[in-house]
């Protein structure tokens, strides 16, 4: 059972109250950014509406499912701009769900969960997920990072910006404005995260960075955990390169971090 909850303004479809309370006195809309939709899957009702709440209060429109079945149902029928997605669900855990979505859509999610210690956050990574919030959590702090990762998916996180067009490395093509990346014409479906490290090491071939300068100059993070970027690092390796154990493009430097190499002209 689902329950779509709207901002002032916005289309909703029907939902059932029994299944659902909607914020009647939403707050005034501040969010500069366009509007979304959004899928809150959690098995937890009151979390679901607290979610659904402060999501509304960004100005987007709001579906809450409650196990992953019913989320992959309602993403077929009609893909969101974003998934928010509990790891503790019944059935079909969020891991699984994350899985199946990255096999079909490149919606970004952002990962919800009680589990917080560094395994089961790289594991959410892992799976695709673009962020990862743990419980408790702020939901003033969920809102900001579904919007930072909206933004992202969107292709407006991205620096230097107004020259938009392609990137291309040998049979390596990043079209920037249709945020698409291509290996030998072979479309290759990126997480924003992905995406967007992708793109500034790119831009910067050669330069070797840190992880944690990684972290700050593409996702502008003053603190978190480096192997978050070890993991996209994988993940873009097992996509872009013909062989992921012996990279060309992404390539580690010893003691410092990662650098971009392009092809040899």
């Amino acid at each position: 059972m689902s329950r779509l909850l709207a901002s002032p303004g916005v289309h909703a479809l029907p939902w059932k109250r029994d299944h659902c309370r909607v914020h009647e006195r939403a707050a005034l809309v501040t969010n500069p950014d366009p509007p979304g939709r959004i899928v809150v899957v959690d098995d937890d009702p009151t979390v679901a509406d607290v979610v659904g709440r402060y999501l509304i209060r960004d100005g987007h429109t709001v579906e809450c499912v409650h196990d992953g079945y019913e989320a992959l149902r309602r993403v077929a029928e009609r893909p969101p701009d974003l998934v928010v997605l509990d790891l503790m669900l019944p059935g079909m855990d969020g891991l699984e769900v994350c899985r199946k979505l990255r096999e079909r859509w490149p919606i970004p999610v952002v990962m919800l969960t009680a589990l917080g210690n560094e395994t089961d956050r790289l594991v959410g990574f892992e799976t695709g997920a673009d962020d990862y919030v743990t419980k408790p959590f702020s939901p003033r702090e969920l809102a900001l990072r579904v919007r930072s990762v909206l933004r992202r998916s969107r292709g407006a996180g991205l620096p230097d910006r107004p020259d938009l067009g392609v990137i291309a490395d040998g049979d390596l093509v990043v079209d920037m404005s249709a945020h698409e990346v291509r290996v030998a014409g072979k479309l290759v479906q990126l997480t924003s995260r992905e995406y967007d490290l992708l793109v500034f090491l790119m831009r910067n071939p050669r330069k070797a960075f840190t992880r944690e300068q990684l972290l700050s100059e593409v996702w502008s993070w003053t603190f978190g955990d480096t192997s978050t970027v070890t993991v996209h690092v994988r993940r873009l390796r097992e996509k872009l390169e013909p062989d992921p154990t012996m990279p060309r493009r992404i390539v580690t430097v010893w003691g410092v971090g990662y650098r971009y190499e392009p092809e040899a002209a």
